[in-house]
């Protein structure tokens, strides 16, 4: 398994604000009050497209806010909800809060969706606060604003192609050089001991996970050097790279060593002959190479695809890498029964006490003035429209009722003090 990991913004779009309006029509005495509410702001969705592979294009874009509703108008009518913005994600991807660390979803199946950030909804227009007592209110609401969050994608994916071949062959020089993964490279056998990947992003913006495996020698299927750390994880690749060292410079002859190591995949599991294979003749910067693949293509009885590249002068890279691009998009994947024996868990719900969080808090500043924050009631004061004297005083009664002048008191605050909420500054008065 294979974890990309990356953190993103999300923040759904803020509900359109509510509208102050009266109906003035001619012979229509007493028209009373036709401000319309405000439309809900756009949720951020993440579906799963099952033809994603990686998460490469998420360092790219990393801020995702949705569109705020429109606003209300006058006649009573309403403003549209925005359209909900969708973000495609591969399958296997995990979603976390980033500040609390809780999993919001897992994402696996094609297609399932599921709310990050959940837009706000409209704002009241002053036909909703119409009383018997208040006919004509000069009071709408502002748009509620939409959840904000930094959340961590993981995504666990399979690797796509498998780099199989003996020991120093240049398997992870290769993939240090087509990607970003920095394996460990010396020059003895099994410098690599666990599987490499990284994920490879041809010319044409096309990805896949590609991974370094263990250098595999004969007898590995009976368990010899890493034989079954390696073929565990090469069963589940969709394209196998074979990759030679054609200049002989381990006193190996490069045909033997092809026949070696497929020997080994099918003594394994048949079912890996079934994967398609891209043969990488390697270190042809190196003079004898030249003679040898010369001699290899004539031994080669399979009709593989052959690559000459040189990992270290880049030579051959780019037509290789669009080579395995353009295999995986032919090549289904192979479903795999052990994966399912391997990878079934418990699953256990777990059921936790949470502490109410407080309304409001206050604190002071160096200056001396009283700071209020809290969720609620910082979510009333942007919903408050400041404009108008009866949403103000409307403001002042909720906070009345939450118990912050109560509160302010208590701390010491008198006539004229300022109190500040988010950057606005007030006097309290008694």
């Amino acid at each position: 398994m294979f974890v990309d990991q990356v953190k993103i913004y999300v923040k759904g779009g803020d509900g359109g604000n509510g509208m102050v309006a009266f109906r003035r029509e001619k012979y229509v005495p007493k028209g009373g009050p036709a401000g319309g509410d405000g439309g809900r702001g756009a949720n951020v969705i993440f579906q799963v497209e099952e033809g994603l592979r990686t998460l490469i294009d998420f360092r790219y874009q990393r801020h995702f806010k949705g569109k705020r509703g429109e606003h209300g108008m006058s006649k009573g009518q309403h403003g549209r909800g925005a359209e909900d913005m969708i973000v495609k994600v591969p399958p296997g991807t995990v979603v976390m809060d980033d500040d609390t660390k809780e999993v919001i979803a897992d994402l696996t199946e094609h297609g399932q969706q599921v709310i990050v950030a959940k837009g706000g909804r409209g704002g009241r227009g002053n036909t909703r606060f119409a009383t018997p007592a208040n006919p004509a209110p000069e009071i709408a609401e502002n748009g509620e604003p939409g959840q904000e969050r930094y959340i961590v994608l993981e995504l666990k994916v399979l690797a796509d192609v498998g780099l199989v071949g003996f020991p120093s062959v240049g398997k992870s020089t290769l993939l240090s050089v087509v990607s970003a993964a920095k394996p460990k490279i010396a020059e003895y056998h099994f410098t690599t001991i666990v599987p490499n990947l990284g994920v490879v992003e041809t010319e044409d913006a096309r990805s896949f996970v590609m991974a370094d495996l263990p250098g595999l020698i004969e007898g590995a299927h009976q368990g010899v050097g890493l034989g079954h750390q390696f073929l565990r994880h090469i069963e589940r690749t969709r394209v196998i790279v074979h990759v030679i060292d054609m200049s002989g410079l381990e006193g190996r002859d490069p045909y033997q060593d092809y026949l070696t190591i497929n020997q080994e995949l099918k003594e394994y599991n048949l079912r890996l002959t079934e994967r398609p294979q891209i043969i990488v003749a390697n270190k042809m910067d190196i003079p004898e190479a030249e003679d040898n693949l010369k001699l290899f293509k004539e031994q080669l009885q399979e009709d593989y695809p052959i690559f000459p590249i040189s990992a270290v002068t880049r030579q051959g890279l780019r037509d290789l890498l669009f080579a395995i691009a353009d295999l995986l998009e032919t090549t289904p994947e192979f479903p795999l029964h052990d994966i399912k024996e391997e990878e079934a868990g418990v699953h256990r719900v777990l059921y936790k006490h949470e502490k109410q969080e407080d309304e409001f808090i206050i604190t002071r500043d160096p200056d001396g003035s009283f700071v209020v924050s809290g969720e609620k009631l910082e979510k009333l004061f942007k919903m408050t429209n400041f404009n108008h004297d009866e949403s103000v005083r409307r403001f002042a009664r909720q906070m009345r009722s939450m118990g912050i002048d109560e509160a302010l008191r208590e701390r010491g605050a008198e006539h004229g003090d300022i109190v500040r909420i988010l950057e606005y500054e007030f006097e309290f008065v008694e």
